[in-house]
């Protein structure tokens, strides 16, 4: 069986009755829980293949799941509203249940990444299927309205890390989010405009304090690191999309600082599990490559990606063998045992490259 069949058969067997996608089934903190991020590009990958009817049910869990907290977010946006104080505690969840209701685990929660994430995925689902997905009206308003009122708060970045900051790649995907909100055209007038001063207020705010001085996106504002999730505000989010010279400079930067041999690190202080490289940010960086052209550059990342296969075929989270910080792996591997396998999400970007490579088999 192919790598691309057997990434569609993995997704599509582990996925849940309600429709979320499991972040991996067997790994002890992500077992039982669904992502808005991570699913969405999951969803992504089987859309681009053919898998409507499975993206369709996990885009319907999302609206219900959204959509049953409209009550929570008007009053959390009221209290905004009046000036009282809203914590972070008190917003939305990282992570879901597979049957749609908060954990009982502590986790990082408040990240806004997830929300954005999931409107633009959906997005591109609807665009390219022709139709729009049944019951999503409601939490596509809750999402937009969520993220309308708090874009400019800081919160967990991708890596459930830094609540303090302001992350770029997170306002990269609320920015693609509300753009989206606007375009799947169930917002009220009043909404649309509201969204629409978000999203420009995104661009201003990353324009004015997301940018380095030699031209590449910055991995919290205020700071000279990159970040591999940065990639995304390139491709696929177009918050300065390929060609532009911010983006140019992004990929450049992310690549010269963070890639190694085809696979890509977080981020060069990473200790999760000695600091690995991401076989999803490999898929990023490939797509990237894809979308400016270099389609050799960006088989190289997808040929990566396949080589890290187990034998069942399954893709691992991250792989352990060129680690930033050896001495900080076994801790990990002590409190949540081996590396994540299958993740799921790398499955759905090893789709999504697929994709865009034009491999189909």
């Amino acid at each position: 069986m192919s790598l691309v069949a057997h990434s569609l058969d993995v997704i599509k067997r582990l996925q849940a009755p309600s429709g979320a996608y499991p972040a991996s089934p067997t790994f002890s903190a992500y077992r039982g829980y669904s992502w808005l991020r991570d699913g969405a590009f999951i969803a992504e990958g089987v859309s681009r293949h053919g898998d409507a009817a499975g993206a369709d049910a996990f885009h319907a869990w999302c609206a219900r799941v959204v959509g049953d907290r409209a009550g929570q977010v008007d009053v959390l946006v009221s209290r905004a509203a009046r000036g009282e104080p809203v914590t972070a505690a008190e917003m939305l969840p990282t992570r879901f249940t597979l049957d749609g209701v908060d954990g009982d685990d502590d986790w990082w929660d408040f990240q806004l990444d997830g929300y954005g994430t999931w409107l633009w995925a959906l997005r591109e689902h609807v665009a390219r299927h022709g139709r729009a997905v049944p019951g999503t009206d409601k939490g596509v308003r809750t999402a937009a309205r969520y993220l309308t009122a708090f874009w400019h708060l800081p919160c967990y970045d991708w890596w459930e890390e830094h609540v303090e900051h302001r992350h770029v790649a997170t306002l990269g995907s609320i920015h693609a989010g509300l753009r989206a909100a606007i375009a799947l055209g169930v917002l009220s007038g009043a909404e649309s405009a509201a969204v629409a001063e978000a999203v420009e207020g995104v661009a201003a705010l990353v324009a004015r304090e997301g940018v380095h001085e030699r031209g590449y996106l910055r991995k919290w504002l205020g700071s000279d690191a990159v970040d591999g999730s940065l990639l995304a505000c390139v491709e696929p989010f177009g918050l300065y999309p390929a060609g532009h010279p911010v983006g140019e400079a992004t990929v450049a930067e992310v690549e010269r600082q963070l890639a190694r041999d085809g696979g890509v690190y977080r981020y060069l202080e990473d200790t999760f599990y000695g600091g690995g490289r991401w076989l999803l940010l490999a898929g990023f960086l490939g797509w990237n490559h894809a979308r400016a052209g270099r389609r050799e550059q960006a088989a190289r990342y997808l040929e990566w990606m396949a080589a890290q296969a187990t034998p069942a075929g399954d893709l691992p989270e991250q792989v352990s063998d060129l680690l930033l910080a050896p001495g900080r792996r076994q801790e990990w591997l002590e409190r949540w045992g081996p590396v994540a396998t299958p993740l799921l999400w790398s499955h759905g970007m090893y789709l999504i490259l697929a994709d865009e490579l034009g491999v189909t088999a």
